[in-house]
């Protein structure tokens, strides 16, 4: 015998989201290195230029966004296949901001940073709280995805200009090895990110902040990491890189997150939304 009102109970209270553990952080860099090389790729070496490729991977976002929201449940790959819409869409972005419309990577990640505060704040205002990995709510739901969108925009501006300043900065205090600091620019803006995830994650574990808080300023910081490993992998030689194909590269990546989301069985399944604060 059927139960619809039960049913639709315990599709309320499933969350839409997996749980933030080590290997949720471990895909999600995995992602938004995806979203740097598959965004260059399309943009650079397809040569579709950034205008249109942010309308491509827009239109994929839209699509993948949508299949997300209406689902009843949590499917991995519905999922994950949204957070490499959001870091492709974020990259060709940031460059088109960036690069074609010459407004420079200070202009940009200031009005990036206070949109992605703006959208945190009118989360706040209309749920009354600010959800992390626990998602159970369609309005949730849609601030989620906007927030993550938003963040990886910010973290991919966050992610050149560091890569472009920290070395001009390095070349002030310390002594240059040969060739100058230039070259390792993106080696030395990804050792800056991690540097400042792992202190989140200090935070986390002393508890001296909302965890929401933290868990998004995770994810801002986890994008420009991203981008940075990405231009490592792709960039040429005498600009730090490994020259790497872009194409190749975003292949390699997508397979390892795809075996990464395979092994763990934590990100098979949504967050336990009983286990949440209330």
């Amino acid at each position: 015998m059927s139960q619809p009102r039960d049913t639709s109970l315990v599709h309320d209270a499933l969350s839409k989201a997996p749980q933030a553990t080590l290997m949720f952080w471990l895909v999600k860099i995995c992602a938004t290195t995806v979203g740097e090389t598959g965004g260059d790729a399309v943009s650079m070496t397809l040569k579709a230029g950034y205008l249109v490729a942010t309308l491509i991977f827009l239109g994929f976002f839209v699509v993948t966004m949508t299949g997300q929201v209406i689902a009843r449940r949590y499917y991995p790959l519905s999922y994950w296949l949204v957070v490499v819409a959001t870091t492709t869409v974020g990259t060709t972005t940031s460059d088109f901001i960036d690069r074609t419309l010459h407004m420079g990577y200070v202009l940009s990640s200031a009005m990036l940073l206070a949109l992605v505060i703006g959208v945190l704040v009118v989360w706040r205002l209309t749920t009354g709280r600010i959800a992390a990995d626990r998602i159970t709510s369609r309005t949730d739901e849609v601030f989620y995805w906007l927030t993550i969108l938003v963040s990886n925009t910010l973290g991919t501006a966050l992610g050149d200009f560091s890569s472009e300043t920290i070395p001009d900065l390095m070349g002030k205090i310390a002594q240059a090895p040969a060739g100058g600091w230039d070259p390792w620019g993106f080696e030395l803006a990804a050792v800056v990110f991690a540097a400042l995830i792992g202190l989140v994650a200090v935070l986390h574990l002393l508890k001296l902040f909302p965890q929401a808080v933290l868990f998004w300023a995770a994810y801002i910081l986890t994008r420009p990491l991203g981008a940075t490993l990405g231009d490592t992998l792709t960039k040429p030689h005498v600009q730090g890189g490994l020259a790497f194909g872009r194409i190749a590269a975003t292949v390699i990546i997508t397979v390892a997150m795809v075996v990464l989301v395979l092994l763990s069985p934590k990100l098979r399944r949504p967050a336990d939304v009983e286990a949440a604060p209330a």
